[in-house]
């Protein structure tokens, strides 16, 4: 699959996307509101997104692999505030290291988060420094590699409140495994690219 590899086109193909603000949801359920950073980096030749594995100490989705991110706080000025805050706290990312390129529609989860991926171009390496609380490991994934079809599926999953969804997985890649919101996410990416 040949993917767009600079920041130039990919700020073009965000820039036409037409989606609902978060504001016109409307459907009665309390959500909490967050942000994700889609952080893609270039390392050699290649173009790679940013995971993180969230640790065994956190509330929820322990150990699973993740975008750096969290839920927005009452002094962020909006979802790219929260995502760039976020991924200074937890990996030591610093938001002047990141170009935002664009955000992508907003996602319901079914724990009721309202979350706004927020796309960004790393520009440097940078001194990952890690929230131990929050978070076990960074680790990147190539582009082209999340975008073979033949690397993820769609199956049949029973969440904690008993319903069952259709949800991504991918066949581990470095010893992790990416699934679920972070692989809907990924996958959202990827098909407007």
């Amino acid at each position: 699959m040949n993917l767009p590899v600079s920041p130039d086109v990919l700020i073009d193909r965000l820039s036409g996307i037409q989606y609902a603000t978060p504001s016109e949801v409307g459907d009665g359920t309390e959500y909490s509101r967050a942000a994700v950073l889609i952080g893609l980096i270039r390392i050699d030749e290649r173009l790679d997104l940013l995971y993180i594995r969230r640790s065994q100490n956190v509330i929820t989705h322990k150990g699973q692999v993740a975008f750096p991110g969290g839920r927005q706080e009452d002094t962020d000025h909006d979802a790219v505030d929260t995502a760039l805050r976020e991924a200074e706290e937890e990996i030591g990312l610093e938001r002047d290291n990141v170009q935002i390129l664009g955000t992508l529609p907003f996602i319901l989860t079914p724990t009721n988060f309202l979350i706004t991926p927020v796309v960004g171009w790393i520009k440097n390496k940078f001194q990952i420094r890690l929230q131990k609380s929050e978070v076990d490991r960074v680790f990147t994934i190539p582009l082209n590699w999340l975008a073979n079809p033949e690397h993820h599926s769609r199956r049949s999953y029973q969440s904690l409140t008993g319903l069952r969804h259709g949800v991504i997985f991918y066949k581990p890649y470095d010893g992790e495994t990416l699934w679920g919101v972070t692989a809907e996410i990924t996958q959202r990416f990827i098909n407007i690219l």
